[in-house]
């Protein structure tokens, strides 16, 4: 694993560096510093060159300090980008603006408010920061991810919600929520009930559910044994009916509903595996 940690002047980065290296990891840096157990390196080229061919090692820097430097490492799958950030009143707002395209790739943000370096250790303990998971996503944190993203397709004036169907780790289809094809968006109008139109009040509500659409895309043929549901919000009961109907056989979902209970009941009489995915906590 290659960390390279990057953050405001005087944010805590030395010091999670320093962290990193007692437990293992080699400073390693593209000019001289005087710190122990560090190899410096001429050129981004050259170090790139010894992290990869020591890729199995663990490797710490502080010293991608710019885009243009974070985008040339990060095409290894063993890198990893983490910044750590202070309240602004306890060092000088300087450092990031080199940094803003490269803060997309942040695989970890730490937030030190804390008021000895004890107690920063204590939290890095808690963080985990070497699981491998971080490096490549185990495959429910993937899925679950793509069901967020397609969620931000929806047109639905109540909530956002994405719906991946998935057989053997290839996905199936996707769905979002939102009003039929050809009709109106929601958001345009086209749904009275979840615009909440004095002229269409008491309507049925014309929106399609994530997992409908994700569901009517794929057909019972594609849909096949042992498939799995992805949803970002856990399944009303319409759709849970759906799904059970479908032959999903699992469901993993994010984001609690209003009907959670009732729908674990009815895929546990129906043999329908479900359980929550959480993910890791933000520090």
């Amino acid at each position: 694993m290659f960390i390279a940690i990057i953050g405001s002047r005087f944010s805590g980065k030395s010091t999670v560096e320093e962290y990193l290296i007692a437990k293992g990891f080699t400073s390693v840096h593209l000019r001289d510093k005087d710190l122990e157990a560090a190899l410096s390196f001429s050129s981004p080229a050259m170090l790139l060159d010894h992290v990869t061919q020591h890729w199995r090692s663990n490797f710490v820097t502080t010293d991608l300090d710019s885009d243009r430097l974070v985008n040339y490492f990060i095409r290894r799958p063993f890198f990893m980008l983490l910044s750590i950030d202070a309240p602004i009143l306890q060092h000088p707002p300087t450092g990031f603006s080199l940094l803003r395209r490269a803060s997309l790739q942040v695989k970890l943000k730490i937030g030190n408010h804390f008021d000895s370096i004890a107690e920063l250790h204590c939290h890095l303990d808690s963080l985990d920061i070497t699981n491998t998971n971080r490096l490549r996503p185990q495959w429910d944190t993937y899925f679950m991810t793509l069901a967020d993203l397609a969620s931000q397709r929806s047109n639905c004036m109540k909530r956002r919600v994405g719906a991946i169907l998935v057989r053997e780790h290839r996905i199936v289809s996707t769905g979002y929520n939102g009003t039929p094809r050809g009709v109106k968006n929601c958001n345009d109008g086209g749904c009275g009930h979840c615009n909440r139109t004095s002229a269409t009040n008491g309507t049925e509500c014309l929106c399609l559910h994530a997992e409908e659409n994700a569901l009517l895309e794929a057909g019972r043929d594609r849909v096949g044994a042992n498939a799995t549901m992805y949803c970002n919000t856990c399944p009303c009961l319409k759709c849970t009916i759906k799904i059970i109907q479908s032959g999903v056989k699992r469901v993993v979902y994010n984001l609690s509903y209003k009907v959670d209970e009732a729908s674990a009941r009815l895929f546990q009489e129906a043999g329908v595996e479900i359980f929550r995915h959480v993910p890791p906590p933000e520090p």
